[in-house]
């Protein structure tokens, strides 16, 4: 095949990203739409890069040098990139290449302006933009000027951000090759960007324009503000005009100038509301051509008309859920990541399975789960229970909800269900203060685990599948067990109850944080006690905790062994695993690695508790709790007698401080039990994998993370599974890790996060939900991956989310901050078992807080200083 080194922009579309680029593909669909004008031009295809990449053999090995290099290690980044960019930019075109270049000009005007613009072939993909990685230069004149610039883009590949780039998102450098578009330069009066949904909110319905004078340079440098116009539904519904003082110009020899704009000029609109609209007409052409995806798009305006140099699809946009019915009503959803404390994407399996076993039908969007609430809303009795409950839960969902329906018309109203007494399925009855309540319920689940134990051990295949579709059913009403609820619930309304009545009795906020101190039952902090009893067995043993150390894979228990001290210490890490192995951060996805497959997350944890505790501390520090609580009983009670009607106070609270710790220590157990099944489904799967995988269906069993379970099922039946399909799912999986889940997301993409509506706090105080009462000064320690954690005695644990896994962090820190959570999350039921000082919802608390920094955080009222 003879190559083809240039492309008229007329000849190409959206397919040919591989000889185009993805802005020449980009360019050449555009210029196919109807009614829309793309500047004249032609692209120098990949065939040419390739020819010139193969002129100077030693890039080669600058790129296996390069593929080596730490993504951190910018120092070597920069060195390298460097000299490849020397390389490229100093081999002289060859004549049969520079003729087809300089031919292609002869056609559009060899002596007029040109823009020269780099266009990879790994560039404005659907899950990485790429925006600003490679170079653009504008106003060209000449095709001794064109060729120069056309190599400066080919060099333009590995500028040091566009190399580090490519490392961060697992891009192979080889893999990516440029082309160069050279197109006709406009002059306009005005240019700048139209994005087609709001890229700060994410509304699909409003088109934000940014305008300015001149070229659109100087909005991209950040050398003027631009004029901002909102547009919805074909009417501008808001502007703020900017006062551009500068513009940027072309200069008729080539190259661009500043340029000052006449003072009268400066507050005039760069457009007027006519063209704005005509524009977002020309936007949603535009859109709608490329599938519906929402762009971001570079326009210029010369005489009147619109002419567009660039379409992108907008990457950081959280997608829309898609509703079952397919309908076009408004919807609200709600975040199941912030109340399961995992805001993490989730691969199709763990997503799906979730699914499977939820209590209420949930939907997937950018590897998240969200709920539908619409008609939950849409109904006054059932909007103040759910209100209520998501407030108790997370207050920035309750006011994320309010504002949406405090837009008119945007929930419909429905009336409140038929009277005839309580609704199916409403509150759950009383039920009496008796601990072996809590003993069968625990008995019950362990037995329901004991039994899928033993039954799924002779399943495979599509048996298998059959098999686990019962067995979540099973699992369904394990957790729908109207008992279990019960007793939940009897633990949270009793926990409301003791805050209200001894703040309404005594003043005293947040009683109820001392007075479960210690509660019996509590599989997670009990979990984290465990950990320092391992610690125990271990402290005594130096070459132990030296090896510990130092271990860096997995086969480090079977080593453990050989040194003295090794097997007591092996078989005390054994035995937590037993117990607590199937846990990890993140454990709601099924895909997580957990403790048993990878025990040596624990390995850092475990050193810490060697190194800040002494022999005996979990005995001591549950009884010290449990004394605590005891202590603050009797002065509450105290307290009381001694009121009007003193006694009648008393007794009530005391009947609820028997109810709370006989019932709050339970609400942990169902998320074990839930993840004790996973571990058995997961190890069921794994095993099916493997299978798979001798009979060459998969090439590797983690694949089988990336499919959902009705597809691995379909897969297990027909022995085929679809290669790209798990290719594709892997690039999106890694992009959504860029995407910041929404609390609250509207049908139309409008991602509410809420606000915290108080004034009780000091200036540049960071807000949050007290959950756990008390004071405490300390370090951050900023910590996303709890395998990183290297903490000391009086640190304070700053992270994104806590499930139950970050228990055994808790035992060793002084206060803990999350940016998710609320008053019955797990991360705030442990800090108040433990007795820590707690701030959660504290929204981007591992932004705004540096590791080192230190802090002051009030628990009880819920905010965090940063201290100078």
């Amino acid at each position: 095949m003879t190559e083809q080194y240039v492309l008229d922009l007329q000849e190409v579309d959206e397919t040919q990203v591989a000889v185009v680029g993805g802005k020449g593909a980009h360019l050449g669909g555009l210029s196919r739409i109807e009614g829309i004008r793309v500047p004249a031009g032609f692209c120098v295809t990949t065939d040419a890069f390739r020819r010139i990449m193969a002129e100077a053999p030693s890039i080669d090995d600058r790129l296996d040098e390069l593929s080596r290099v730490d993504p951190d290690d910018r120092e070597a980044i920069r060195t390298l990139s460097a000299q490849i960019r020397r390389t490229v930019e100093g081999i002289a075109v060859p004549g049969d290449l520079a003729a087809a270049i300089t031919r292609a000009l002869a056609r559009l005007g060899e002596q007029a302006a040109y823009a020269v613009r780099s266009s990879a072939t790994a560039e404005d993909l659907p899950t990485a933009s790429f925006a600003g990685q490679q170079d653009t230069y504008l106003n060209v004149v000449g095709p001794t000027a064109i060729l120069r610039h056309v190599s400066r883009c080919w060099a333009s590949l590995f500028t040091e951000r566009a190399v580090i780039y490519r490392q961060r998102n697992g891009i192979d450098h080889r893999t990516v090759h440029m082309a160069v578009v050279v197109q006709r330069m406009v002059l306009p009066d005005a240019a700048g960007i139209l994005f087609t949904a709001d890229p700060v909110t994410g509304n699909r319905k409003v088109a934000t324009v940014d305008a300015g004078f001149g070229l659109g340079e100087a909005l991209v440098s950040g050398l003027v503000n631009p004029d901002v116009f909102k547009v919805r539904d074909g009417v501008v519904v808001a502007r703020a005009i900017a006062a551009k003082q500068r513009a940027v110009h072309a200069l008729p020899a080539g190259g661009t100038r500043e340029v000052a704009i006449d003072a009268q000029r400066q507050e005039q609109p760069a457009l007027t509301d006519e063209q704005v609209v005509r524009l977002v007409q020309l936007g949603r052409r535009i859109e709608a051509h490329f599938g519906g995806r929402p762009q971001d798009i570079e326009w210029c305006l010369a005489d009147d008309g619109f002419q567009i140099v660039q379409s992108r699809p907008i990457t950081t946009l959280f997608p829309i859920p898609v509703p079952e019915t397919g309908d076009q009503e408004n919807h609200v959803y709600v975040s199941v990541g912030h109340q399961q404390m995992m805001t993490d994407p989730m691969r199709p399996l763990g997503f799906s399975m979730w699914q499977l076993i939820a209590m209420v039908p949930m939907h997937e969007a950018g590897g998240r789960l969200f709920v539908d609430v619409t008609r939950r809303l849409a109904s006054p009795a059932s909007r103040a229970g759910l209100l209520d409950i998501m407030g108790k839960g997370d207050p920035l969902v309750r006011d994320a909800l309010e504002t949406v329906l405090d837009r008119d018309g945007f929930v419909p109203s429905l009336p409140d269900a038929a009277p005839g007494g309580p609704p199916a399925g409403g509150a759950p009855a009383p039920i009496e203060n008796d601990p072996a309540i809590v003993t069968e319920l625990i008995e019950r689940s362990q037995a329901s685990v004991a039994a899928l134990e033993r039954d799924i051990r002779t399943k495979t295949g599509p048996a298998l599948f059959d098999f686990l579709l019962e067995a979540f059913q099973e699992h369904k009403r394990v957790l729908g067990d109207p008992l279990s609820m019960q007793a939940i619930m009897a633990g949270m309304e009793a926990t409301w109850w003791l805050n209200d009545k001894l703040q309404e009795w005594l003043g005293e906020k947040n009683a109820a944080d001392t007075l479960t101190l210690s509660a019996p039952d509590n599989i997670t902090s009990e979990m984290g006690l465990a950990l320092l009893d391992v610690a125990d067995v271990i402290r005594p043993h130096p070459e132990v905790v030296a090896y510990l150390q130092g271990v860096e894979d997995e086969g480090f228990l079977d080593e453990l062994a050989k040194l003295a001290g090794g097997t007591e210490a092996r078989d005390a890490i054994e035995a937590y695993l037993d117990r607590y192995g199937m846990r990890c951060v993140g454990e709601i996805d099924i895909t997580r690695p957990r403790w048993r497959e990878q025990p040596i997350t624990l390995v850092p944890v475990i050193l810490d508790n060697v190194r800040n505790f002494e022999p005996g501390a979990a005995g001591r520090r549950f009884e010290q709790g449990r004394q605590k609580a005891q202590q603050k009983e009797q002065d509450v009670l105290s307290r009381l007698r001694i009121l009007p009607d003193g006694d009648r106070k008393a007794d009530e609270t005391k009947r609820m401080i028997d109810r709370v710790r006989t019932f709050i220590g339970y609400r942990e157990y169902p998320k074990y039990g839930i993840v004790s099944r996973y571990f058995v489904y997961k190890q069921a799967l794994l095993e099916e994998a493997e299978r798979l995988v001798q009979a060459e269906v998969l090439p590797e069993k983690e694949d089988i993370f990336y499919l959902t379970f009705q597809e691995l099922h379909d897969v297990a039946r027909s022995h085929q599974a679809d290669d790209r399909l798990i290719q594709q799912r892997k690039d999106a999986f890694r992009s959504y890790h860029a995407l910041t889940p929404p609390r609250v997301l509207t049908s139309d993409g409008e991602a509410l996060t809420g606000a915290y509506r108080r004034d009780d706090a000091p200036a540049g105080a960071l807000i949050g939900v007290p959950v756990s009462a008390g004071t405490v000064e300390g370090r951050a320690r900023v910590i996303l991956d709890m395998a990183q954690a290297d903490l000391e005695a009086g640190d304070i644990l700053v992270t994104a989310f806590t499930d139950p896994s970050w228990s055994p962090l808790f035992v060793g820190i002084a206060g803990l901050v999350t940016e998710v959570g609320g008053l019955m999350t797990h991360g705030a039921v442990i800090a108040r078992e433990y007795g820590l000082p707690a701030v959660v919802g504290v929204d981007q608390a591992t932004r705004l807080i540096r590791d080192g920094q230190r802090i002051r955080l009030h628990g009880t009222d819920g905010y965090v200083e940063i201290l100078p």
